[in-house]
């Protein structure tokens, strides 16, 4: 399976004593046993037996969090200058649903945060509970493992052990991404916070590369972008597909051929130009290859090109960047999906 930095907003656990419910009981125990995990950066890196490993990585995304607040104008906040080591591989799973023949996603709605496009859980048991609750409705479904989620600046999020699974530009990247949701989020609108933040995480790491040298992988980058260009070319086929006046059985004959053409199309792709490299092999062979696993991606990539030209149209100033995005930000819903993609290319 791909690794995408997937965000979960946590600002229900506010409410959650009010509230009650096993759900919300979990969000509040988990999130406060992260918070109990934070211990100061400089405290990790001033301790003779930390690893020196660990403590060169945690000095960097020290050093390019403060870049970040000077050179790209993200919030100056107490965020990511802890660090909280868990002992389980991701910190979060989120469980994405559609129906068979739509990819409208199942939504989560929450008090003061509005609407997401897929429910979290601090434990893979209990995310995986609630993904066969939602199959046996006759849903598709997906698990994904999150190593990073924001809490949009109510509580100083950390840096995590499960984030150091990736490379440092991926490890940096993300704290950008964490950043640039905290400095705006909207309600009910996944796909535009999750552009704008990938926008920010992809267009700040490239310049920040440009003078910290890093362990960056760039043709593990150029894999993954093309793989992503392959998933999003295959939700447009569905896209047209179930927006046809067709019989649910037909929809579902289609949306298999679909799928086979994906993985015939990555087949390819694996065997010619990546010359054998088979890293995305596992999240092919996945028998529940649907509509859910789908998701995350129109979620996260769908509009980033749209922000990149808006970034363009500004003359490429974050802060007058950052300004169009929250005019964006205050139209209606209808009005704002429109200029978004007045914006997108025209290919």
């Amino acid at each position: 399976m791909v690794t995408i930095p997937l965000d979960w907003r946590l600002l229900p656990v506010l409410v959650s004593a009010g509230l009650g419910g096993c759900y919300y009981q979990h969000l509040a125990s988990g999130q406060l046993a992260l918070l109990q995990a934070r211990e100061p950066i400089a405290q990790v890196v001033a301790r003779a037996e930390t690893d020196p490993v660990l403590k060169a990585r945690l000095l960097r995304v020290q050093a390019a969090r403060q870049w970040a607040v000077g050179a790209l104008g993200l919030p100056d906040n107490g965020s990511y200058t802890d660090y909280a080591a868990l002992d389980r591989p991701f910190v979060v799973w989120n469980v994405f649903a559609t129906p068979p023949d739509s990819l409208a996603p199942v939504e989560a709605c929450f008090l003061m945060v509005g609407c997401l496009a897929y429910q979290g859980f601090y434990t893979r048991d209990k995310a995986e509970a609630r993904a066969a609750d939602l199959g046996r409705q006759g849903l598709d479904v997906h698990v994904g493992g999150v190593p990073a989620y924001s809490t949009l600046g109510w509580f100083d999020d950390p840096v995590i052990s499960t984030m150091l699974r990736w490379d440092d530009g991926h490890l940096i990247g993300t704290v950008f991404h964490e950043l640039a949701h905290q400095q705006l989020h909207i309600r009910d609108d996944t796909a535009f916070n999750e552009s704008y933040a990938q926008f920010v995480e992809q267009e700040g790491l490239r310049q920040y590369l440009r003078d910290h040298p890093l362990d960056y992988d760039a043709a593990a980058e150029s894999r993954r972008a093309q793989f992503v260009k392959q998933v999003l070319a295959a939700r447009e086929q569905l896209e047209i597909l179930y927006a046809q006046p067709l019989t649910r059985e037909a929809k579902l004959a289609g949306k298999a051929a679909v799928f086979s053409q994906l993985r015939a199309d990555y087949r390819q792709l694996r065997d010619g130009e990546w010359k054998g490299y088979a890293g995305y092999d596992a999240w092919f062979d996945d028998p529940q290859l649907n509509n859910a696993k789908l998701l995350p991606f129109g979620l996260y990539d769908a509009w980033v090109p749209a922000f990149a030209a808006l970034f363009e149209q500004e003359g490429r100033d974050w802060s007058r960047f950052h300004a169009a995005v929250k005019r964006l930000s205050k139209l209606p819903s209808a009005e704002r999906k429109a200029e978004i993609e007045a914006l997108l290319p025209s290919s």
